[in-house]
């Protein structure tokens, strides 16, 4: 079983990775899917993306959860029956959830130059251009996306935006962290983000700020 990493992230709240090299039916082994998903799986056309399902159903395994104990709202948000904050990610070859008693939200996105070229479309640019190295600047992009993409769904309203409405701090990638806050119609909150790089990927996890006292001091 090919679980990458585990982070213990505090007491309430974990991450797990996963590396999908498995095939889909090594994937679906002691997996039951309700009907809903089954018939979902059935028409997805990329091989890729069946076996990305279905690893994060072997993630919530290792949890306890079954397919059945996952259901999504309104705005595309998922949630476990038993209350708890999930949020889910695929990206190629790797999978990963985190699960929390607080709302949390995760991305995994492999690293590539093209993000240079988009950068301008969800952060200020001008806040990198003092990097002449394009591969850092590639891996902090991909840091800032990955940390706005997991903010977006842990916040998740519709009509927000990375450039408008999120603002993640500076920082230095060795640290793995930083801060980010969001401000959209009548709700603003403060983030705690954590990130790390592997295999050429990279992964962001955010956890609400107000809560951090609680665990980190």
């Amino acid at each position: 079983m090919p679980l990458y990493k585990t982070i213990t992230v505090n007491p309430r709240t974990k991450v797990h990775i996963w590396k999908i090299v498995e095939t889909f039916e090594e994937l679906s082994d002691g997996i039951e899917l309700t009907t809903r998903c089954r018939k979902k799986v059935d028409d997805m056309k990329s091989e890729i993306h069946k076996r990305g399902f279905m690893s994060v159903r072997q993630l919530l395994a290792l949890e306890g959860y079954a397919d059945k104990d996952l259901w999504y709202d309104e705005n595309g948000k998922p949630h476990l029956t038993d209350g708890k904050s999930i949020s889910i990610t695929h990206s190629f070859i790797f999978s990963a959830i985190i699960i929390s008693d607080d709302d949390v939200g995760i991305d995994i996105e492999k690293q590539r130059p093209k993000i240079i070229k988009i950068g301008p479309k969800f952060t200020t640019i001008e806040d990198y251009h003092h990097i002449d190295d394009d591969d850092i600047l590639m891996r902090k992009l991909t840091i800032v996306w990955c940390a706005k993409e997991s903010l977006y769904k842990s916040f998740a309203r519709k009509g927000m935006s990375f450039y408008q409405h999120i603002y993640v701090e500076d920082f230095d990638p060795k640290s793995n962290e930083t801060y980010a806050t969001v401000n959209f119609q009548d709700k603003h909150e403060s983030y705690h983000i954590w990130f790390l790089e592997f295999d050429g990927f990279t992964c962001a996890y955010v956890l609400l700020h107000e809560r951090k006292h609680k665990y980190f001091e």
